[in-house]
């Protein structure tokens, strides 16, 4: 008989929010898959939990994935952790999950905590409709798309951000979004947790050459209801996403995606302002 995959919350920083029913689960399993073994290494050892665990990440998850799945099958039981909150939200760990429903596997939750939502129920910002764009990508071109599809959004955005890149984020975020409120929130559950409420402008240039740490969930309100029915100029849309470094054919095809006018209207007017 199979065993199941166990996908286990764990803390995001206070180890005091680590559920009873967590710490069953990891003391009854027959192995863990972590993240980073030596993170997970600590909280066994808090517990005083000894159990044998296997290296799951984004570098080896093609491979280990299968291998896992194969223990499970066997009859073997399996908790998945990632270094902190829910497995598998922007986590390699979404692989083994969806490996293991297509195997037939039973997958049985045990939630905790997870930065998402507990930034969103202490940022004060209007959340309840949110999208989570998780951490924007290094590469260019694809950071570029990513916030262009981003213009129009009418949800709260909640973004995950590391602090070597949050300055530069920041002023991404202002250059493409413009002027919203956010919030910034650093270290949730730890001794410096700490919600800077402001606005995208005031934080563009903020902490330019400033040495940072922590780790941080960024939350930039939605449009405001009284946009909602301003209609979208799409040729000032695409000349602001050309400006951002995108193609004008790949410009005049979002900007009509989003503004509803004709994709070639839009490119003869960006091929006629470059004339």
């Amino acid at each position: 008989m199979a065993g199941t995959l166990f996908v286990v919350g764990t803390p995001i920083g206070n180890l005091g929010d680590m559920s009873p029913r967590a710490v069953q689960a990891m003391a009854q399993c027959d192995f863990i898959a972590a993240e980073d073994t030596r993170v997970t290494l600590k909280l066994l050892n808090h517990f005083d939990i000894k159990k044998p665990m296997v290296s799951y990440y984004e570098h080896n998850r093609a491979q280990k994935g299968s291998l896992i799945l194969d223990r499970i099958i066997s009859g073997e039981n399996c908790v998945l952790v990632t270094d902190a909150g829910m497995p598998a939200i922007s986590d390699p760990g979404i692989d083994l999950v969806d490996l293991c429903h297509e195997a037939g596997v039973s997958v049985v939750s045990v939630p905790g905590p997870s930065a998402i939502v507990t930034a969103a129920a202490i940022s004060g910002l209007d959340v309840s409709r949110f999208s989570f764009e998780g951490f924007l990508s290094v590469n260019k071109p694809k950071r570029r798309e990513h916030l262009a599809e981003l213009v129009t959004e009418r949800k709260t955005m909640i973004f995950y951000e590391a602090p070597h890149k949050l300055a530069a984020t920041l002023n991404d975020l202002y250059e493409t979004l413009g002027d919203r409120r956010i919030a910034i929130i650093k270290e949730l559950t730890k001794i410096h947790e700490s919600v800077e409420r402001t606005t995208l402008k005031e934080a563009a240039g903020k902490y330019d050459g400033i040495k940072l740490k922590g780790e941080y969930v960024i939350i930039i309100e939605a449009k405001k209801d009284e946009e909602d029915g301003e209609e979208i100029d799409g040729i000032a849309l695409a000349k602001k996403f050309v400006s951002s470094g995108m193609k004008m054919n790949d410009a005049a095809k979002l900007a009509a995606q989003e503004s509803g006018m004709k994709k070639g209207d839009i490119y003869k007017a960006l091929t006629e302002d470059k004339l």
